[in-house]
This record gives C-alpha cells, structure tokens and sequence, in this order.
C-alpha cells in the first residue's frame, strides 16, 4: 500500500536549529535497534561550541530526553506496520514509535555514562552517527522538581 501524503503547502512553518550531532557506532537505520534498551551501543552528543552554557547542571548518572531530527526519515508517512512487521496491520504513525512521520522528531530517554568537555556519553540511544540533536532536557521525577 502506497503512503498518504501530507499536506506540503503550510504558511506556518518553524525553524530548528540543530545544537550538535550524534557520535555513535551505529551507521545503517535498517540495523540500528527499534529502542534504545534493544542493544544499542554508547554514544556521544557532541555540542556545538555556541551551547556549551547550557549543559551546565547536567552529571553523570543523570537521565536525560534527547530530542533529535531524524534527518534520514521519510515524512511523507502517516501509516506504518508497527515495528515494521508485516503480518501486523498498518497503524497511524501518531500511535508508533516510527521514526517516519510528518516531523520526524526522535525523543530519547538516556543516561550520561560520562562527560567530556563538549560531549556526553550516553547509554541507550539508538540514533545513528550524524542525527542532528534539537534538544536535552532533564527526566524530571515524580516529585516536583526546581530545574
């Protein structure tokens, strides 16, 4: 079944600005893990010098949500077999993890392993080497928190 496709004429439109890239061992979307607790390698988010203010309060040990541009995906997919799996019936993309979508905006939940200078090694990112990192934010906990 072909993909449906999206509306391409939209008078609102937003720019992102990529604050580094991904560093990772991964190459090939089509054998990189679904998720990152499936066996993905450490990585490294390498910033952009003009950032670098921003890690300040970030540690070892803290989990994270990277937000990334999924450069490689396709954005013309609204419907997808889940995981990929044919002999599941298709499904909105909205209700998948798929990276194809409309805005292909991966969101990953990792730990730092460790930081040096202008990176961080992370645990259970299964993005491949180059994605453009949009975003870091803090896992916040169930009690509320200052940051």
């Amino acid at each position: 079944m072909a993909p449906h496709s999206v509306p391409t004429s939209n008078p609102r439109r937003f720019e992102v600005t990529p604050i580094g890239r991904v560093e990772s061992p991964l190459t090939d979307t089509a054998s990189a893990p679904k998720q990152g607790d499936e066996g993905a390698p450490d990585a490294w988010l390498a910033f952009e010098p003009a950032v670098l203010e921003a890690l300040d309060g970030i540690r070892a040990g803290d989990e994270v949500i990277v937000l990334t541009w999924l450069d490689r995906a396709r954005r013309d997919v609204l419907r997808v077999h889940p995981r990929g799996d044919v002999s599941r019936a298709q499904q909105g993309v909205f209700s998948t993890r798929s990276p194809h979508r409309p805005n292909p905006i991966g969101l990953h939940r990792v730990k730092v392993a460790s930081i040096d200078g202008e990176r961080l090694r992370v645990r259970n990112l299964e993005a491949v080497d180059g994605t453009p990192i949009v975003d870091v934010k803090p896992v916040l906990s169930s009690d509320i928190d200052e940051r």
